[in-house]
Formats: C-alpha cells, structure tokens, sequence
C-alpha cells in the first residue's frame, strides 16, 4: 500500500479525535496514525537528521577552510590552492627559455632597465637601489609595533590582507604582539615569519617617508597603491608557491637575507632552467611571480625584513 499524504493523515486523524474523544484522550499523535501513514513521519523525520548532519558538516568544513586557506585574504570567495593551480591556465615558456643566470645589477638607467628587464618576467637583483632610504635603518619588529598601536588608539581601522604562514597568528596586532624572547628567537622559542599589506592611509603615509620607488624603475610605471611587508626569523619563509596578482613586483631586502628558489612551471621543466639565489640587505629582486613559483627561506643571523609592491 502507497504512502499517505501526511497532510490527509492528519485530516483523518482530526475527524477520528472529534469523534471519540473519550477513548483517544492519552493516546499520542504517533500512536494514532495508520501504519500508511506512520512512514512519512519518520521518514520526514529521517530526512531531517541528514539535513542537519550535512550543515553541521558544511560549517566544520568551512571554519577549517577559513582559518587553513582563507585566513588574512578579504576575498569573498577564492578557490583552494590546490585547485586553483590545477586550474591555472598554461604559459608559454618563452618568458623562460632563454634565461641562463640572475644577473645582479647597480648604475642601471630607467631606460635600460625597461628594454632588459622590466616586463619580460626575467628575475633581477638591483644591489645599489636602497642606499638612501632610511627605512634600512629604522624598520624593524618594534617599530611597526608602535606605529601599528598609535593608528589602532586613534581610530577604527580596517584590516588589510595578513599572511599567517605556519605561525598561527591571527591578525597583524597579534603577531606584533609577541613577547621579546620569541622576537630575539631565543633558545627554546618558536620561530616565526609573517607578511601583510599596508592599506591603511595613515600607517601607509608615515611608511613610505623612509622609502621611495625603486629609481631602475620604467619612467611611466607607477607602484601600485598597496604595499607588503614580510619580517620572519631563520627556519621559515614561504612555500612554494605562485601569485595571483596583475603585475610584475619588486621585493627589497630590508635586514638580514632570504634564499629564493624560483622554479618554472611544470609546463616548462624541460625547456627552463630553476634558480636558487640569496637576496642580501640592501638588495632588490624584480621578478614577474604570477609566472615563477617561488619559495623564501630566512638565512640565520639577522631577522629579515622585506617590502615589495607590483609596478605597471
């Protein structure tokens, strides 16, 4: 016999309660209904367990997929890394071809820098490029602390882009507030390496009095709006990984120095040459890294400091 319509059995069950309701009166709903009937409630009932198994597992995935992929990203929704490299498009290895070296570079005109290297993705170091900023001298761990607390006292700022890597810090204030033994990586301490983007008006004004654009720079390009910075002890760095970004970057070595390792795309292993270079303070690398997976390693001594930014 087919399944009744829940709603007729709830009809007849009505009629059959006016009509005897004496004998009915301590009898519950489910006892009352037909076997026919009896079915669809638990069937119903059955398919509202799944349901809420299901959300209940949509939310954990999706708590786990924030705080291991989506953590320090403003996007409103981004594949994972796996996926998005499955799905990256193939280059054409021309851009890699031909290239033998690094080549480290200093006295580079503007013009010469733009015919040679400028837009052709091929990785550059410039070793006289931060003479003159004196963010060299003044950046470092303690610094962006107290700039960092001063702007948060004074108004409600929002938060830019944070990159956690394995540190497990949540936001920016977070990680710069570290006590000073981890900062110094001293015995026993854990090592840490984060970045994050500057855009906040405020902190990006008083930043950038201590650095410029990087002079080798095409005359017609311009920075883009948004700076990064990273600041790490030895033992970490970046993964291997590629950008999704607009343009090609440049990346200064502020303190201490960061080995990369720069690696074509698998489309080009046979064609391409990998580079392992040492970026040293002072230094400026000038790769286009939407082309170039790449992995950073913090080299002991010094902590390494780093600001970068795309140019057109």
């Amino acid at each position: 016999m087919k399944q009744e319509n829940l709603e007729q059995c709830r009809s007849r069950l009505q009629k059959i309660l006016e009509a005897h309701k004496p004998y009915y009166m301590d009898r519950s709903l489910e006892d009352l209904l037909p076997k026919s009937c009896k079915g669809s409630l638990l069937n119903k009932k059955i398919t509202k367990w799944i349901k809420l198994v299901l959300l209940t597992i949509f939310i954990l995935f999706g708590v786990k997929y924030y705080y291991e992929e989506m953590q320090g990203k403003n996007c409103v929704f981004s594949l994972p890394r796996p996926l998005r490299y499955a799905l990256r498009p193939p280059e054409s290895c021309d851009f890699c071809a031909n290239i033998k070296s690094v080549p480290r570079l200093q006295n580079v005109s503007p013009k010469e820098f733009e015919k040679k290297f400028a837009y052709n993705a091929a990785p550059v170091i410039v070793t006289d490029a931060t003479k003159n900023w004196t963010a060299v001298s003044l950046f470092n761990y303690w610094y962006f602390r107290d700039v960092y607390a001063r702007a948060k006292q004074k108004q409600h700022i929002r938060e830019c882009q944070f990159l956690p890597y394995k540190t497990g810090f949540f936001d920016i204030y977070e990680a710069l507030d570290m006590p000073k033994d981890r900062v110094d990586l001293k015995p026993g301490e854990q090592p840490w390496y984060f970045g994050w983007s500057n855009c906040h008006a405020e902190t990006a004004e008083e930043f950038r009095r201590h650095y410029g654009r990087p002079y080798f720079l095409p005359e017609g390009s311009e920075n883009n709006a948004v700076d990064w910075f990273f600041i790490g002890t030895s033992g970490l760095g970046a993964q291997m990984h590629i950008d999704n970004v607009r343009l090609p970057s440049w990346q200064a070595q502020l303190a201490g120095s960061k080995r990369w390792l720069l690696v074509p795309p698998p489309e080009c292993y046979l064609q391409c040459q990998r580079f392992d270079v040492v970026v040293q303070q002072g230094d400026i690398i000038v790769l286009d890294t939407n082309k170039w997976y790449h992995q950073t390693f913090v080299q002991p001594g010094v902590i390494s400091l780093t600001i970068g930014a795309e140019y057109d």
